[in-house]
C-alpha cells in the first residue's frame, strides 16, 4: 500500500509547507517524481515476492496518473495566478491562507486513517465562504479553493458510490504474534485475540496508522510478529537526517521537514526486533496490505 501513502505522505508536506510559505513554495514536480521513483523501486524488488499482480499495479498506476494530474494542475495555477495574488498581497498572510493551511493540516492528519473521499469538501468550501474577507488574496483563494473544494465533493462523492458497489477496505487486520501472553495482547486497545496456535497468538487489530502505533507498542514490550495478514514480507518507513539508511530500498528528502524518508522492506518475523533497534521517533509507518 505504500504508493498510495506515499500520496498521503505527500498531503501532509504540502500542508507543512503553507503552514509558514505560500502554496507556490511547495514542490509539486519534486513529489511527482517521489511517487513514481519509489513506485519503480517497489517494482524491482516485487520480482522477488511474486511481482505487482495484474489488478494492484493497474491500481497503483491509475491513482498515479490522477495525483500527477491534480498536483499539475494545482502547481500550473499556484504557479502563476497564485504567485501573482501572493506577489499582490505583500508580506503578511489573508485570514484565508491560514484558514486553507489549517484546512490542509487537518486534511493530513484525516488520510492517516480514513479514506480520501470521506472528507467534507463541501463543508471546507463553507468555511471560505464564512471567513473571507474583502481582501484581494482572500477573494482569490475563496474563488480558487473553492472550485477545487467543490469539484473534490463532486468526485468523491462518485468514487464512494462506487466503493458501496463493490464493498470498502476491510479496516481491521491479522496477525500472528509471539512473546507475549493472551492476556497482554487482550489488554492493548482495539486487539481481539482469535485463537492460540502453535506458532503463535492470532490477534485481529486495527489497519493503516493504528497498526503501527500497536505494532511499535508489541515490539516495545517484547513481542515479535510470524505473519502479519498471511504475508512473510513487511514494509515500513522510517525518518533519519542522513541521506542512506541500512536496508532501505530507496531513500528520498522530505518536503517542509527536515530529514529523509527510507523504505524498508523486511521478513515480518524480523520487523519487532527491527523496531527495537529503531532510535525514538525514527519510525514513521508500516504498511499493512
Amino acid at each position: 500500500t505504500y504508493p498510495e501513502w506515499h500520496i498521503v505522505n505527500a498531503y501532509a508536506d504540502y500542508a507543512t509547507v503553507i503552514g509558514s510559505f505560500d502554496p507556490h513554495d511547495f514542490g509539486y514536480l519534486t513529489s511527482i517524481g517521489a511517487f513514481w521513483s519509489s513506485t519503480c523501486a517497489l517494482s524491482k524488488v516485487s520480482g522477488e515476492h511474486g511481482g505487482f499482480q495484474g489488478p494492484i499495479k493497474q491500481t497503483i498506476y491509475t491513482i498515479g496518473v490522477s495525483f500527477t494530474a491534480e498536483l499539475l494542475l494545482k502547481a500550473a495555477y499556484e504557479e502563476t495566478v497564485g504567485r501573482l495574488f501572493t506577489l499582490l498581497r505583500g508580506e503578511g498572510r489573508s485570514p484565508l491562507d491560514d484558514l486553507s493551511a489549517r484546512q490542509a493540516a487537518d486534511y493530513a492528519v484525516f488520510l492517516q486513517q480514513v479514506p480520501w473521499y470521506e472528507w467534507d469538501f463541501t463543508r471546507s468550501a463553507a468555511e471560505l465562504d464564512a471567513a473571507a474577507t474583502d481582501v484581494l488574496r482572500d477573494r482569490e483563494r475563496r474563488i480558487a479553493l473553492g472550485l477545487e473544494y467543490r469539484a473534490k465533493a463532486g468526485y468523491a462523492a462518485l468514487i464512494k458510490a462506487a466503493v458501496a458497489a463493490i464493498g470498502e477496505d476491510q479496516l481491521r487486520l491479522r496477525a500472528v504474534v509471539t512473546g507475549l501472553s493472551v492476556e497482554a495482547l487482550a489488554a492493548l486497545p482495539e486487539v481481539a485475540v482469535i485463537e492460540t496456535l502453535p506458532e503463535g497468538v492470532v490477534i485481529e487489530a486495527p489497519r493503516y496508522r493504528a497498526f503501527t502505533r500497536l505494532a511499535e507498542r508489541i515490539a516495545a514490550e517484547g513481542g515479535s510478529f510470524v505473519e502479519i495478514a498471511g504475508n512473510d514480507d513487511i514494509l515500513f518507513t522510517i525518518i533519519t537526517f542522513q541521506p542512506v539508511a541500512e536496508g532501505a530500498i530507496h531513500s528520498f528528502p522530505r518536503q517542509g521537514n527536515p530529514g529523509y524518508r527510507h523504505l524498508i522492506l523486511l521478513p515480518v518475523t524480523d520487523l519487532a526486533d527491527a523496531l527495537r533497534a529503531l532510535p525514538d521517533g525514527a519510525l514513521e509507518h508500516i504498511y499493512d496490505y
